[in-house]
């Protein structure tokens, strides 16, 4: 006996009868079924039900699926949900104004079975893996967010320097892709924070140098929370964690790592974050302006930082002040 709960909805548009009882007959089995039989009626069962995939005819009288399917997509409801369309057409034409429409994929009537199936089975693993890239990206930034409460660090920190983060990567030559994955993963470089004793952390004043020597093992603190990870979002997460603090001199902690060595996502967080820290108001000091926050940052160029992001960063100053006072503290 199936769980009708976690069984996936299938919205079965068709203004044939007979056709949707095949389809009744081959799915009714492993999906919660929905049926329309024409144009109107699909966009009302829709937004009420919100299946997890949409089978649509392409020739119906009225509306036509291709208008079916186009008027899912323009509402924000509807929109996400995958369309794949069961068509007697074979022109080519035809399967290219389906995909302009934003149809996932096209079945030909007579249908075959075994390939109803696999179709439907595998647009629905699509969709779960969309869905757990979305959770997992939140609990990622929940993660961040843990840091901040042991930290004077305020949530719009971590959101500029985050996306600090990106300017700097594409600016450098990162694709989108890896400078997508850079601006999730920043959020957790000070993870390790959580690891330090409150006595450490909270302390208003100048840490003793055996205090200073704890509070420096945030960053393998920080790793060994990311732990070993197959996901590439966690993995530059715990590269970030543990090389935030190294220098491009080779003066840094905890690995003295210098220029090269240090892997590239460490050594652009190292520039946001420093970047933010100084132009933001502490418990401790105020705002530093941008021109005397800049002109600490060129001289250290070659020693803190790798020269050509400090490059970056005065070319890309525009867009990252845009940032500053998109996410500015209230």
């Amino acid at each position: 006996m199936h769980n009708t709960a976690l069984k996936p909805t299938i919205l079965v548009v068709d203004d044939e009868p007979a056709n949707l009882r095949v389809l009744k007959h081959l799915l009714a089995e492993h999906y919660t079924l929905a049926f329309a039989k024409n144009g109107p009626e699909a966009l009302r069962v829709a937004e009420a039900q919100l299946p997890d995939l949409i089978l649509l005819d392409v020739m119906m009288p009225g509306m036509t699926g291709f208008e079916v399917c186009q008027a899912l997509k323009e509402n924000v409801i509807t929109r996400a949900i995958p369309v794949i369309f069961v068509t007697a057409l074979s022109e080519e034409q035809d399967e290219t104004e389906g995909f302009a429409v934003g149809g996932v994929d096209y079945i030909t009537k007579p249908i075959s079975p075994a390939v109803v199936k696999a179709r439907i089975k595998t647009h629905l693993s699509l969709v779960q893996a969309d869905e757990l890239k979305r959770t997992r990206l939140q609990v990622v930034q929940r993660l961040g967010r843990a840091a901040e409460y042991k930290d004077n660090e305020t949530g719009m920190h971590v959101l500029r320097m985050s996306h600090y983060s990106k300017v700097l990567a594409l600016a450098y030559g990162l694709n989108e892709e890896q400078a997508e994955t850079l601006l999730h993963a920043a959020p957790m470089h000070d993870i390790g924070k959580i690891g330090i004793p409150d006595h450490i952390m909270l302390k208003p004043g100048k840490l003793t140098d055996e205090e200073f020597a704890v509070m420096k093992t945030h960053p393998e603190i920080g790793a060994e929370i990311l732990g070993e990870a197959d996901s590439d979002l966690l993995r530059i997460a715990k590269s970030v964690a543990m090389t935030h603090h190294e220098k491009w001199d080779g003066s840094g902690y905890p690995s003295g790592l210098q220029g090269e060595d240090i892997p590239v996502e460490g050594r652009i967080v190292a520039v946001a974050d420093v970047f933010d820290a100084l132009t933001s108001k502490r418990p401790y000091k105020e705002a530093w302006t941008v021109e005397k926050t800049l002109a600490v940052m060129k001289s250290e160029s070659g020693k803190h930082f790798e020269p050509l992001l400090i490059t970056l960063l005065e070319e890309n100053l525009e867009e990252i002040l845009t940032i500053k006072e998109r996410w500015r503290e209230d």
